[in-house]
């Protein structure tokens, strides 16, 4: 029986021909592979290899559906509360699709880069393929910097929104300590992901990630349901324009969660079925996200226009509080997932990745990636403002424009299209059609996302700014009413009167 790192390279054969030491090259690539799918053939499973060696398909969808319900399910409802419930649905679905789209060619360009490689002989036995090493194969230097600034910059202030997102839930289970000293606490508690060595050995933590959000979007759902409309209430979204389009700047960062795509595909045993799997991720996602904002908006209208944490305003109950301690640990996940691609880029500059395998000091060494992390967080609190800013400004050109014009770039040639490593999709059936495809995507996310999303963002966050002020103590704490009692922190101000 052949085995599935063997069959895999069999797939790139097949496109990359090459000689049998090349292909010997490639069967070292995939060894590891190998090893495991022969380990539960032979009935030698152990606990390590079930709960941390993943590499299937199941685990990488488990890993793009759980990285892109993070804390942006907690601010969807802000964001409908500034598009209104028509633009707010309409324009998850588009970005949905369209970020299913712009993932499907990241996954096309590793494909077609690793061929490359494997054809000339290159084993990534103990390296890890990152984003920006997959333009330079491609396209050269130039688009190397772009990637690797971009996508950086990206994940570097994703992971900050993950430490923001962790005060602003743990401080409505306790408020004992304000936001900023539980940023402090949460910050020490995400350094530990240092210790996860890549994609490979978030398993079980991406099967427990999306059960965790699964919960929480339906408690906020039944939750907003059950609780019915507020006195008052009033829904004038969209009302002005700087909130339309940092609400829709929102939703583009909440569908472009594929910055770690290709570490991700990386860790497949059998990369090639990872370009259907980010859309097949995308449309369990809208159960979650839809249901969820609608639901809040309906029921709370324009006061989640001053709650950017869908949180604040329901009712504290038993079931509140698991979803935000459920949420906590998954935040603590996709901080890892924002991390560990930096890490690895950190490991690569100081020239310790292919070299030294002992995690704990490999853990030592990625630490100082950490710190400014940290730093940034306690700054800048603004939850829902934030997420505007940077899908604005870094995931439009990271996860949209970028893919779309190195797709373009890279198959512009006649002999790179007919040798191509992956034809046109059946939907598209041309090379015309996905160009076509692609300048829509590149013309719509530069004038929407970042000309008028990139404005509306900058003016959104001044004013948190000007009126919270910077290193904000506890960034829209409600008033404290009530003291404090012995079994807990007090139960909040009904919901309509909170400012």
């Amino acid at each position: 029986m052949v085995s599935g790192g063997q069959a895999e390279d069999a797939i790139v054969a097949d496109v990359a021909g090459g000689d049998g030491a090349e292909r010997e090259s490639r069967a070292r690539g995939v060894e590891e592979g190998e090893q495991h799918e022969q380990q539960q053939r032979g009935g030698g499973l152990s606990v390590k290899s079930l709960l941390w060696h993943g590499g299937s398909a199941w685990d990488a969808w488990f890993s793009c559906a759980s990285n892109q319900v993070a804390q942006v399910l907690l601010t969807l409802p802000y964001s409908f509360s500034q598009l209104g419930m028509v633009s707010g649905v309409l324009l998850q679905v588009f970005y949905g699709l369209v970020g299913s789209w712009t993932a499907y060619l990241i996954s096309v360009l590793y494909v077609e880069y690793r061929a490359r490689k494997e054809k000339e002989g290159v084993s990534f036995k103990n390296h890890v393929i990152q984003w920006f090493e997959v333009l330079d194969g491609l396209l050269g230097p130039y688009w190397k910097a772009a990637g690797l600034i971009s996508n950086c910059t990206m994940l570097f202030f994703a992971a900050v929104i993950q430490l923001i997102a962790c005060a602003s839930n743990i401080y409505y289970v306790n408020d004992g300590l304000d936001k900023r000293t539980w940023t402090y606490i949460f910050g020490a508690c995400c350094a530990t992901t240092v210790f996860i060595p890549s994609f490979h050995n978030y398993r079980v933590w991406s099967f427990l990630g999306l059960g965790m959000t699964t919960y929480t979007a339906w408690y906020i759902t039944i939750a907003a349901a059950v609780h019915g409309k507020v006195d008052g209430v009033t829904h004038s979204g969209p009302d002005k324009l700087v909130l339309y389009f940092t609400g829709a700047t929102n939703i583009l960062y909440t569908f472009g969660g594929h910055a770690v795509t290709v570490e991700v595909m990386h860790a497949m045993w059998k990369p090639r079925k990872f370009k259907h799997i980010y859309l097949v991720a995308t449309l369990y996602v809208f159960t979650l996200t839809l249901p969820s904002a609608a639901a809040m908006y309906w029921a709370f209208g324009d006061a989640l226009l001053t709650h950017s944490n869908a949180f604040s305003l329901l009712p504290r109950t038993r079931w509140r509080d698991a979803a935000a301690i459920l949420m906590l640990i998954h935040q603590f996940i996709t901080f890892g997932f924002a991390c560990t691609p930096l890490y690895l880029v950190w490991e690569k500059a100081i020239g310790m990745h292919e070299t030294h395998r002992s995690i704990c000091l490999r853990a030592l060494a990625r630490l100082p990636v950490v710190a400014p992390v940290w730093f940034l967080a306690v700054i800048f609190p603004f939850f829902g403002p934030i997420n505007s800013a940077v899908g604005a400004f870094l995931v439009s050109f990271t996860v949209y424009v970028i893919p779309s014009l190195a797709h373009m770039a890279t198959y512009s040639s006649a002999s790179a299209r007919l040798n191509a490593a992956e034809k046109p999709p059946f939907l598209v059936r041309s090379w015309a059609g996905m160009f076509a495809v692609n300048a829509f995507v590149v013309a719509w996310v530069l004038a929407v996302g970042f000309g008028l999303g990139g404005w509306a963002s900058v003016v959104n966050l001044v004013r948190q700014i000007s009126t919270f002020g910077l290193f904000a103590k506890c960034y829209q704490c409600p008033p404290k009413t009530h003291a404090p009692t012995a079994t807990g922190p007090p139960l909040p101000e009904p919901p309509q009167q909170h400012r």
